[in-house]
């Protein structure tokens, strides 16, 4: 059973979920702008919500305009903290190098996941428990499959 929470809001344009079961409802843009190649711009939704404490909201990129027009969101995801009251805007990114973009008051141009977080209470220590990882960063894990055990092979060897 999925859980859903109260969340109140001032908008001029609910967001929606457009699948039965989709995690991100659509924001939608209040304004009409163009983004030119490379550039960015914060754009307005006309947003503002009310989150419970335990919650946040993440602004994330569409697909859909990722794939089909390299529109993206610069700091994505974007937090949307449970105390935060004003108007939600999305900072998008036009990475194709060669075509405009333009966005329309109304056009879905983000969506807005609403998930329940822990606080962590941070304890300083002298040093950390040992891991299989231990230090290995950006790239450790290699980027070809054969590589990888596979899940539950431990068990069977």
């Amino acid at each position: 059973m999925t859980e859903s929470v109260d969340v109140p809001i001032i908008a001029p344009e609910i967001p929606v979920y457009a699948h039965p079961g989709d995690a991100g409802a659509d924001l939608v843009s209040a304004e009409a702008l163009r983004l030119e190649p490379g550039q960015r711009a914060l754009v307005g939704t006309g947003v503002r919500i009310a989150l419970p404490d335990g919650f946040a909201a993440f602004v994330v990129p569409r697909s859909g305009l990722a794939a089909k027009h390299g529109i993206t969101i610069v700091n994505s995801p974007g937090t949307v903290d449970a105390g935060y009251r004003g108007e939600i805007k999305v900072s998008l990114l036009n990475t194709d190098s060669n075509a405009a973009y333009d966005v329309a008051v109304g056009d879905r141009i983000a969506q807005l996941i609403v998930m329940p977080v822990t606080r962590a209470r941070f304890i300083p220590v002298d040093a950390l428990d040992e891991s299989d990882r231990g230090a290995g960063g950006f790239g450790s894990t290699g980027y070809q499959t054969q590589s990888a055990v596979p899940v539950g092979a431990e068990e069977n060897a």
